[in-house]
């Protein structure tokens, strides 16, 4: 009963516009006041952030804060990959031919995820999937899980559903309902990977570095955007590709039989930025 009376109140609150709203009240100097209560609510590591709290002069800039550098060691070995962001493993497993799995009891289309691109679709059928989950308490900055050339990028305009455990128990669809932004990644060894980055309730944008043109969450913002690049952007493993302004979640996508896990991965494992949690089925 408590989980249809949240539903039902989600659906009915115009989640874009306070999305918006909440980003330019985290952008403003008044914000900054809600620092300190932030990092006590969220018990916020302050001994790897790489500037004093106090330096921070907004509540966004803090949220989007950088660490010191070494705070997150990128795993060398070249045929890793390694986690794009700290979080939580919320599923993870294969593409049963094109379907994935959000929760128990809870699946949705490939197709659909990456907005109707079938041909993308295909590329990925049967492949392997990871969907890491990001708290508030996390580091929210995206970065590369392999080293490679940047194809593409597809915007997929969409709603904003919290992506926490409610949000991933509770909304059929959410992922391919969220909106995307997705950036595909690719490299000799490791063929073609996804980074998806799925926007939430309070995400006021998503950034990627590569594309300042890009912004995400625009009002009466409607259609499907896809861009190719030339030349294509390439990406050390590791380096920094995008953030999101507030929480949300990554979801990677292998190509059948490129990867396999590095240990036995399970839903509420925690990972970090840099940790290899893949290598090359190849080198296997």
């Amino acid at each position: 009963m408590k989980d249809r009376m949240l539903l039902t109140l989600l659906h009915a609150l115009p989640k874009k516009t306070i999305s918006r709203w909440m980003g330019r009240f985290a952008r403003s100097p008044v914000s900054k006041r809600f620092i300190p209560y932030y990092i006590k609510r969220f018990d916020i590591n302050l001994s790897e952030i790489e500037k004093p709290w106090e330096e921070y002069e907004s509540l966004m800039e803090f949220f989007v804060r950088r660490l010191k550098p070494g705070a997150r060691p990128v795993d060398p070995s070249p045929d890793t990959v390694v986690s794009p962001v700290d979080g939580t493993i919320s599923q993870l497993g294969t593409i049963t031919r094109d379907t994935l799995i959000q929760a128990k009891g809870l699946d949705y289309q490939l197709e659909d995820l990456l907005g109707g691109d079938g041909e993308r679709a295909k590329q990925f059928e049967n492949g392997t999937f990871v969907t890491i989950y990001l708290s508030p308490r996390d580091y929210h900055r995206i970065h590369a899980p392999i080293k490679g050339r940047i194809q593409g990028l597809t915007y997929i305009p969409g709603t904003l559903f919290p992506v926490n455990t409610f949000g991933v128990r509770a909304v059929r669809g959410l992922f391919v309902r969220n909106e995307r932004l997705i950036t595909y990644l690719t490299s000799p060894e490791l063929g073609t990977v996804a980074v998806i980055k799925v926007g939430a309730t309070n995400v006021g944008s998503v950034k990627v570095t590569y594309d300042p043109e890009i912004v995400t969450n625009r009002p009466r913002q409607k259609q499907l955007e896809k861009k190719s690049y030339d030349p294509e952007p390439e990406l050390e493993k590791g380096e920094e590709m995008g953030r999101f302004e507030f929480g949300s979640t990554v979801i990677l996508l292998f190509e059948k039989g490129k990867i396999q896990w590095c240990r036995d991965w399970r839903p509420e494992d925690p990972v970090q930025m840099g940790q290899p949690i893949a290598k090359a089925a190849s080198r296997i």
